[in-house]
């Protein structure tokens, strides 16, 4: 990480761009790709202002805190980065989740709570391609599942073969 450490209404202090280069570096494990950080302390009257900015790939943060020495507003920046970082990730996460859940496999499930917080429901993704009839009782008869969605090559409608409660099979094919 490149860190820039400009001091404001202060004379510049190595010890302080050393702490504040070691607490950044530290920042560091959470960022993928390189970053740039630009450190600004400063003193105004009585309070200790430190303001940092970090700078990378998609990534754009920034914190300002202070307090009576400028060490302890170095950490509570620091401490509200680390944060936002934190943050930051977890939503890259959520949304690679989502669009990883979109349907890829037979099959697949995931467990969805309802809003009363209640009933489980299992949410079954499935892609369907255009086969005929016989060529879904086959995939379905190897799949082993209970039903199969398909694209029924002759009619170009969304169908859904499924094992009855007598063994046999049922066809649910969308009426015109």
């Amino acid at each position: 990480m490149q860190i820039a450490v400009t001091f404001k209404n202060i004379d510049p202090s190595e010890n302080l761009k050393r702490y504040a280069g070691e607490k950044l570096e530290r920042l560091d494990k959470y960022l993928d790709n390189p970053a740039e950080a630009a450190v600004v302390l400063s003193v105004e009257k009585h309070r200790h202002i430190a303001e940092i900015s970090i700078f990378g790939d998609r990534l754009n943060i920034n914190g300002k805190e202070e307090a009576i020495d400028m060490y302890a507003a170095i950490d509570l920046t620091l401490d509200k980065l680390e944060k936002q970082i934190k943050k930051s990730k977890e939503k890259i996460r959520e949304r690679k989740g989502k669009l990883k859940s979109k349907p890829k496999a037979f099959g697949r499930q995931s467990p969805t709570e309802a809003e009363g917080g209640e009933r489980l429901i299992k949410v079954r993704y499935v892609d369907y391609k255009p086969m005929d009839v016989e060529e879904a009782v086959m995939q379905m008869e190897l799949t082993h599942n209970n039903f199969f969605v398909f694209t029924n090559a002759r009619t170009e409608q969304i169908n859904v073969l499924y094992r009855r409660n007598d063994g046999h099979l049922g066809l649910i094919q969308p009426s015109a």
